[in-house]
């Protein structure tokens, strides 16, 4: 391996390294092709490379409860500007350039997490990991003007394809989730509503229905926190 390589590897073991202080993971990269549309960096140069960032569990949650306590508490959006601020400290210190699901313009990360990943769509919409089942997310990426030495991915079963029971399309008491699609006015109804304290104390029946992924599943807490912020409570 050149030196040079050898330098580009060792940077994703530090990015790693910095990310895993702070409970996030690197969830995988890809260089982009020539035409390709991709976001600038730093305003000028089109990016060549992106990694993303993100978590498998709940891994980052000890992390932002000790940042947390510290904000104003009206602050709005907190897991969204711990992120920001945790993502871009690391980018500032390998020269990169930032982005997060809810820039605009939207950038498709959905679609680089499949390609990054290999990953294919839950019934529920979330991805489905090998590992990690519906329990994980992706947090922000990580965009560089040079070509980052990131390792192939591999062909993963689809739990999906697996399960012949499809529980996760089954367990919510309004049916949001079907072959039509998700009913967001039915599922926002019944969790602002008196029958919705489950979902609104322990998450998403359906989600939770899930037989893959258990170790990572996210505490009651932390699904509680997510779903009142889905709802706007």
């Amino acid at each position: 391996m050149s030196n040079h390589r050898q330098a580009k590897d060792l940077r994703l073991q530090k990015i790693s390294s910095q990310l895993a202080a702070h409970g996030l993971i690197l969830r995988g990269g890809f260089v982009f092709g020539d035409g390709e549309a991709v976001p600038e960096t730093s305003g000028v140069r089109p990016a060549k490379s992106v990694l993303l960032v993100g978590q498998a569990g709940a891994a980052p949650w000890p992390y932002f409860l000790g940042w947390r306590e510290q904000q104003p508490w009206d602050l709005q959006n907190p897991l969204d500007t711990w992120s920001r601020e945790v993502i871009d400290g690391v980018a500032a210190y390998f020269s990169a350039w930032t982005v997060y699901p809810s820039d605009k313009p939207y950038q498709p990360f959905q679609q680089w997490a499949m390609r990054a990943e290999g990953l294919k769509p839950s019934p529920l919409g979330i991805l489905m990991h090998p590992e990690y089942g519906l329990w994980h997310a992706y947090r922000g990426a990580l965009l560089f003007a040079d070509e980052i030495p990131i390792p192939d991915i591999h062909d993963s079963i689809h739990l999906c394809d697996l399960c012949v029971g499809k529980p996760c399309l089954k367990s919510c008491p309004v049916d949001a989730y079907s072959g039509d699609g998700f009913a967001y006015q039915s599922c926002l109804a019944h969790v602002h509503g008196a029958e919705g304290r489950p979902c609104r104390t322990g998450g998403c029946l359906d989600r939770n229905a899930c037989p893959y992924g258990a170790d990572y599943r996210y505490p009651a807490d932390v699904q509680a926190f997510h779903m009142a912020s889905y709802a706007g409570m």
